[in-house]
């Protein structure tokens, strides 16, 4: 028996799991009928049917250890027309129907818009950012340097002649 063998005594579920999706994922990538979108749409649509399940295993769950510990009715919403939602510990809360999928993504994920800056300007946008790289860059040297050198107290040499400053230019 080999460790894929579900009866082998090195058999790892974890590792077979794994190697399933791998194989799921390599044939619908490979199958020409099969677009991204398919493919996420499934994906997605697996996650919330799992979600759907385990908050209907929680309130059956919720309900019953309301019951269990000598609560007789159990109330979990104020009407059928208000959805409600319930955290790990049998807390209520309302949920808001109100969004569709898109709009979530559309708030919480970072979109680029390519329409709203041309390429001049993005090509204009990327030089100053190299621009500003550069100078930090050479400032953190000029930092390690004066670092090196004792810090913030180090003078850099003056190319004047030590009697310079003896003579005041004010007057």
């Amino acid at each position: 028996m080999n460790s894929n063998d579900p009866r082998s005594s090195d058999f790892s579920y974890k590792k077979y799991s794994l190697e399933q999706l791998d194989n799921w994922v390599h044939d619908a990538l490979n199958c020409e009928d099969l677009t991204p979108q398919d493919i996420y749409d499934t994906i997605v649509k697996c996650v919330d049917d799992s979600v759907e399940y385990h908050k209907k295993h929680l309130t059956k769950s919720i309900e019953l250890l309301s019951l269990l510990k000598g609560h007789r009715e159990v109330d979990f919403g104020v009407g059928n027309d208000e959805p409600w939602e319930y955290d790990a510990a049998g807390g209520k809360f309302p949920t808001t129907t109100e969004g569709t999928q898109k709009d979530w993504v559309d708030f919480w994920e970072e979109t680029y818009y390519p329409e709203e800056h041309s390429k001049e300007q993005v090509r204009e946008f990327e030089a100053k950012e190299r621009d500003y790289d550069a100078k930090r860059a050479q400032l953190d040297a000029e930092y390690s340097l004066i670092k090196a050198a004792g810090g913030y107290e180090w003078t850099p040499e003056s190319n004047h002649s030590k009697y310079y400053y003896d003579v005041d230019r004010n007057k």
